[in-house]
């Protein structure tokens, strides 16, 4: 009996270890002009990696019948809500959302359905095959429609800025999985798209306010990472059902190191938060997709994993700045 109490106590303390290596780490953000609410985020979801899962809900088009729905079923809101700049007669009110998000407590994070240029925007045109080099070719449709469509977007980011609200920026999602017109030019190209925003965004428009978060498939690889002075954040995403996605993490982690937040950018259905921990699936965050996947949860399931000690909802996060923001 008492070698079962010392084997025991043996196992508690390694975890404690483990979750204990994830917090004494801390990253500085790759732009080293990032605002002030920027890299408050940036420690907070640092200082809870290991420790705790954020709850995140995609909303498309504000349209909250999702977050509805969570209150209801749970009586708790998502810690982070999803945006989408995937319609650009939209996009005004996505701004509107994250910041309005953030001003009740909350984290926006904003992605891209990018239209392939010169084509059209919209999830259809996202899925259209382009010539990428032609995107670097002065005097090209896909130039001028590539160079476009990043300014238009770096003013939204711009009006966000101004109203001092950081983005979880995660742009070119599933990058590595030959769907997106940007992920069928191989990673060399992907990180050239990659690299090309961030430095135009980061150096020429001056956008301190984004935490750049790269979102691999349900196979992350090394080969499309573009490195560590161009990302933040590094997860993955997965439609498929059950289960902690260890393996998923551990390829995410072998990438870019067990100090740097790994989200679960999109699933179906949130991780056992309980079950992740324990086989070492540090999720930062989970996001469930929109309109059909949250109804499809279990509601007994999404209320336990809402109501976990090791879940953080809205009302659990804390003043961001107030708590992790630079004391001067």
């Amino acid at each position: 009996m008492k070698f079962h109490n010392k084997t025991a106590l043996l196992l508690i303390f390694s975890v404690f270890l483990s979750i204990s290596a994830y917090s004494q780490a801390r990253l500085a953000l790759s732009n080293k002009n990032a605002s002030k609410e920027a890299r408050a985020l940036y420690s907070y979801l640092q200082a809870m990696h290991g420790k705790k899962m954020l709850a995140g809900q995609m909303v498309l088009f504000g349209n909250v019948q999702e977050l509805d729905y969570i209150q209801q079923t749970t009586g708790k809101l998502p810690a982070i809500r999803g945006m989408d700049f995937i319609d650009s007669s939209r996009n005004d009110n996505e701004v509107k959302f994250a910041e309005e998000w953030w001003k009740k407590g909350g984290i926006p994070t904003i992605m891209w359905h990018w239209g392939a240029p010169a084509i059209g925007n919209g999830y259809i045109n996202s899925k259209k095959t382009i010539d990428i080099d032609k995107c670097f070719e002065k005097g090209t449709p896909e130039y001028k429609a590539f160079w476009k469509e990043l300014d238009e977007k770096a003013e939204l980011l711009e009006k966000l800025q101004r109203a001092h609200i950081p983005i979880l920026w995660r742009p070119f999602h599933e990058m590595n999985g030959n769907w997106f017109w940007w992920s069928k030019g191989g990673p060399e190209r992907f990180k050239r798209l990659w690299i090309t925003m961030y430095d135009y965004y980061v150096h020429k428009k001056k956008l301190n306010n984004l935490i750049w978060v790269l979102g691999y498939t349900n196979h992350p690889d090394s080969a499309w990472y573009p490195g560590r002075a161009y990302v933040d954040i590094a997860g993955a995403d997965d439609y498929s059902y059950g289960g902690t996605h260890l393996q998923m993490y551990k390829k995410a982690e072998a990438i870019v190191g067990s100090a740097m937040p790994i989200p679960f950018h999109e699933c179906p259905v949130p991780p056992d938060p309980a079950q992740s921990f324990a086989e070492g699936a540090y999720w930062s965050w989970f996001m469930v997709w929109h309109s059909s996947f949250l109804k499809k949860i279990d509601p007994a399931y999404l209320k336990r994993v809402y109501n976990s000690d090791l879940v953080i909802t809205l009302d659990k996060v804390p003043d961001i700045m107030a708590v992790y923001g630079e004391k001067r």
